[in-house]
Formats: structure tokens, C-alpha cells, sequence
């Protein structure tokens, strides 16, 4: 009888590795919530770096069509994926709205993809406020990529390009009026632009339109760019937008990958921080310096953050 080593891990991490979907499915409810065990888990996984690809855009413009098309091209590759979906938060249960993707049911029980609805809650970022844990517990699945589509939220959603290795950007060709506005948002943190619905009138147009707007304005290097056109109902121009990520794939620099580890370190710490603020404490202690003559709610802030440091 072969006698095997005990795991190092938390319950759960050995199937974890292996890809068990209902495992990967408990850990990331157990992050989520912040429930017994999530730090243990946490603190078990290898630094593992797996390719994210963040696809990111405005309401309306097809990024889950886009990204089910996608899909078909990973799975036809061999390739094993992870798609986190964000969605708005419910108020009334802080969950996703929209839940599991109706239009990706038919890789809802694929061996090669795991689907996850995540809510923003509240998030202006249009991600996930514990989006950086779940991603590294993903990159210790044995995904080959890992790909998130962020809630439709406009000009905010630049939060993806702290974690993505490279962002596609979707936009439709009713978008060309908001060129400018959208100049100082979510189209600097592109590397992939797609132009989806381009079988409406004046998509040629809307694409050179933004090629012109984007030219002086990224800080990038233009011939890095890539702008395309595609009908994800019709899976037109998918074939090339898979193989535009796989090539911006091939060019992922140390340099990039060590700034999403100073991203998340930031973050880790942050999060941590805050665990030691007593909430209902802090109204208190509030409500009673707010009645005295001279309060200021910016020398609060820095005195109570002093004590909380010196207990």
C-alpha cells in the first residue's frame, strides 16, 4: 500500500492544485467572505504567476459575448481557462446581481473552464474588493490564463489594469461621441482595443477615429497597440483577437509582473490595516469629537489612526 504525504496545506489546497472546480468554488466563497480558514488558505499558496487578461469597457458594448467567443477559441487550443464575471452588487444581499452568466451556460460543466459570478460591492474600480486573493488562488489551479471581465461602469473601471497583464477594451461604434470623455479613463489602460458590433454603419470610421484619439495620448508606444473589429454574436473577428492575446502574452516583462506584486502587497496591507478599526467604535469616538469646538475631521483621522498603531 503506497503511503502518501500528508498535505502542507489547508483542507482543500491538494485538490486545489489539481483543478477540483468544487474545491476552487469553496475557497473562493471562504476569500470572499473572509470566513475561518481563508487566511490559512491564503497563506498556503506558491507564487505562481498565470497570464490575466482584463476585459474592460462601458455598458452595452458585449464584453460577455465577447469573452463566450473567446472561450470557444481557448477551449479549441487545449487551453485550461478561469473567467471571473463581475457583476453589480444586489443591496440587498451584497451578491451578484446577475449571478451565473445565462449566455455561458454551455460551459457551465466544461472540464476546461471554470466560470465565477463575483459581485463588485461597491467597488468604483468595477472589480471585486478581494479580487487580487481569488486571482492568486486561480493561478494555483493549474489555469493556463486567467480572464476577468469587469462590471459596466464607464470611466472608472481602470482598477483591472493594477492586476491584468494586459487589458482589451470594448467599444462599440455608437461610442465615437464619447472619445473624449473616455480620453482620460479606461482608454489609457488599453492594449487591445475592439471595436464589437462592427456590422453597424459607421464602425470603419469609428475605429480610425480612435486610432487618431489614441495616438498622443496613451504614454504607450502606439505600434504596441492593437485595434480591431469583431461581431461576437457571429464570432466574426475572434479568431484575431485570440491571437493578438496570445502574442502580447509572449511579451509580459518581469518588470510589469513585479509591479502587480507591489500593487497587491499594497493592497494586502491596506486590507489589513482596516482590520483593526472597530467600526462602532470609530462612530463613537467620532460623535464625541465632533461636538467640540474646532473639530477636524482630517486631525481626527490622523490621531485615532495614531492610537490604533501605539495599542
Amino acid at each position: 500500500m503506497q503511503v502518501h504525504p500528508p498535505d502542507p496545506g489547508p483542507p482543500g489546497l491538494s485538490l486545489i492544485r489539481k483543478g477540483d472546480f468544487r474545491s476552487i468554488a469553496r475557497a473562493i466563497s471562504l476569500i470572499e467572505n473572509n470566513m475561518p480558514g481563508s487566511e490559512e488558505l491564503l497563506r498556503g499558496l506558491e507564487n505562481r504567476h498565470v497570464p490575466v487578461i482584463g476585459i474592460t469597457g462601458p455598458p452595452g458594448a458585449g464584453k460577455s459575448t465577447l469573452v463566450d467567443a473567446l472561450t470557444m477559441h481557448a477551449v479549441e487550443h487545449k487551453m485550461k481557462l478561469a473567467i471571473l464575471c463581475v457583476d453589480p452588487s444586489s443591496r440587498f444581499h451584497s451578491g451578484a446581481l446577475l449571478g451565473d452568466r445565462i449566455r455561458m451556460n454551455r460551459w457551465q460543466d466544461h472540464a476546461q473552464v471554470y466560470i465565477r459570478s463575483l459581485a463588485s460591492r461597491g467597488s468604483v474600480g468595477g472589480l471585486h474588493p478581494h479580487i487580487f486573493q481569488i486571482t492568486d488562488l486561480l493561478s494555483n489551479a493549474g489555469f493556463d490564463y486567467i480572464l476577468i471581465e469587469t462590471v459596466g461602469v464607464g470611466q472608472s473601471e481602470i482598477d483591472i489594469a493594477k492586476l491584468a497583464d494586459q487589458v482589451v477594451i470594448v467599444l462599440v461604434p455608437e461610442s465615437g461621441d464619447d472619445i473624449q470623455g473616455m480620453k482620460a479613463g479606461i482608454l489609457e489602460i488599453g492594449d487591445i482595443f475592439v471595436v464589437n458590433k462592427s456590422d453597424r454603419a459607421g464602425a470603419s470610421q469609428y475605429l480610425q477615429s480612435l486610432k487618431s484619439s489614441l495616438q498622443f495620448q496613451t504614454g504607450k508606444t502606439f505600434s504596441d497597440l492593437k485595434f480591431l473589429q469583431t461581431v461576437a454574436t457571429e464570432e466574426k473577428g475572434i479568431g484575431e483577437l485570440y491571437e493578438a492575446i496570445m502574442e502580447n502574452s509572449k511579451h509580459i516583462s518581469s518588470k510589469k509582473s513585479f509591479t502587480f506584486f507591489e500593487e497587491r502587497a499594497w493592497q494586502l496591507i491596506l486590507e489589513y490595516q482596516m482590520r483593526d478599526i472597530d467600526r462602532e467604535q470609530l462612530n463613537r469616538s467620532l460623535q464625541t469629537s465632533a461636538d467640540q469646538p474646532g473639530f477636524n475631521i482630517y486631525r481626527f483621522v490622523i490621531a485615532y489612526a495614531d492610537g490604533l498603531q501605539k495599542k
